[in-house]
């Protein structure tokens, strides 16, 4: 398609400016000229001629007469081996300022995979996280939002889960990252050796918005090509919560009618065409999805929560530093956790069963109540069980997580206390 360029800026509202144009298509991109220099630019919105462009570098210094060339393409991001180890923009420039890659451009927002193209998910994501591994076991191509409040270590969280997952590539996207945080993942990931299996995409606060909403497309659209070359991906968001209030930002510039809390009425579709990203190819690699969504004011009925409830298949509730085991669910464990080992689901549902009475007890205690011999034992069971269970910062294989599972009963109860069939405890309960 033979570039457009025209002369006459119509309107310019905040990030947003409007030109009358032909020919164009929704999220081409342009470039606009200004005082201030040369900006890339993506349409947003198309209104009989008039063509609703937003300014990445903002529309500071674009004046009426500015230049808008319309390049005939949409948002490309390249693919190639040489993108493990790298850091890139939400636009897919390098960030760490490393050579440009323009080899094998691949387009980004594509649709999902067919379902009927699926297969059933079959395959554990080993994480070397107990909460996790051994609670609500991570599956290939399973997508799981980490909800969480601000001021919790989600950053950390999935710096960790980057460094131990056993997959071939990692995929972080970034998305309103304060400059310490995505220092900090790229300063882990480096220290560790795990870069060199990374890609990372990440839009920090200060850059522009539309930047934001193009992270997940990036990355999931590089992620697409590394499954179909028989890769197990990994894809890390954070956070998705920036990604809709930006979302909301550009819609509101655009005098769209808001919805529920001012949000666009599409949220859920943008949410979803995410999401459904994740997937296990027959024959080849697969896509798994964790992604941050904070929850302002811990409002679990937020706009953003709540429809990603709906999308995902299940959640992990980070609260007080912990993946919270009342809550967090992942509806895909039984597809796993029946062949890993054969005490994998009898640990997981006993020790969560005395965790559950482990927190009536310290209600009891709160009020005062006498505490019993099974009251002490509980207290002695909480104790160890938030201390060597419930801790993000361990790295733990699943075989070793469910032989400590083991102890930590042995060292508060007896055998029969816990209600498990002897046949398991004559083969696991350690010796005396």
């Amino acid at each position: 398609m033979q570039n457009k360029v025209y002369h006459r800026v119509e309107q310019i509202t905040g990030n947003v400016v409007v030109v009358k144009a032909d020919d164009v298509i929704a999220g081409e991109l342009a470039q606009v000229e200004a005082a201030l220099g040369t900006s890339l630019a993506q349409v947003i919105r198309l209104e009989g001629e008039n063509v609703f462009l937003q300014v990445f570098a903002g529309g500071r210094g674009i004046s009426t007469d500015a230049k808008v060339r319309f390049l005939g393409k949409t948002m490309q991001v390249p693919f190639s081996e040489n993108l493990l180890g790298r850091v890139f923009t939400g636009s897919g420039e390098p960030r760490d300022n490393g050579p440009t890659i323009t080899e094998n451009m691949i387009e980004i927002g594509g649709p999902s995979v067919n379902p009927a193209k699926r297969i059933i998910p079959r395959n554990m994501v080993r994480t070397g996280i107990p909460m996790i591994d051994v609670f609500n076991t991570l599956v290939e191509s399973q997508k799981l939002p980490i909800f969480s409040v601000a001021g919790e270590p989600y950053n950390e969280l999935l710096a960790q889960i980057a460094l131990q997952a056993e997959v071939d590539v990692i995929i972080l996207g970034g998305m309103g990252l304060k400059h310490d945080d995505y220092l900090y993942f790229r300063d882990k990931l480096d220290e560790s050796g795990a870069l060199s299996r990374s890609v990372m995409f990440v839009h920090t606060a200060s850059d522009p918005t539309v930047e934001c909403t193009l992270v997940p497309d990036v990355s999931l659209a590089v992620a697409e090509k590394y499954a179909l070359e028989d890769k197990r991906v990994l894809v890390l968001l954070t956070d998705m919560t920036n990604f809709a209030d930006a979302m909301k930002e550009m819609a509101i510039t655009m005098e769209q009618i808001p919805s529920n809390r001012g949000y666009p009425g599409d949220l859920y579709s943008q949410l979803a065409a995410r999401y459904e990203k994740a997937v296990d190819f027959e024959g080849s690699g697969s896509i798994t999805i964790l992604a941050v969504t904070t929850m302002p004011g811990d409002d679990v009925t937020h706009p953003v929560p709540d429809n990603t409830g709906y999308i995902t298949e299940g959640q992990f509730y980070l609260k007080n530093g912990r993946i919270e085991p009342f809550g967090s669910l992942s509806r895909l464990k039984q597809q796993v956790n029946d062949r890993t080992r054969d005490d994998h689901r009898i640990i997981m549902d006993t020790m969560i069963q005395l965790y559950a009475n482990y927190k009536e007890t310290l209600e009891k205690q709160s009020m005062g109540f006498r505490m019993s011999d099974w009251d002490t034992k509980l207290l002695k069971y909480g104790e160890q069980f938030e201390e060597s269970m419930m801790d993000i910062t361990v790295n733990t294989p699943l075989e070793e997580a469910l032989d400590n599972g083991w102890k930590i009963m042995a060292d508060c109860f007896q055998p029969a206390e816990t209600g498990i069939a002897s046949k398991y405890t004559d083969k696991y309960w350690p010796k005396a």
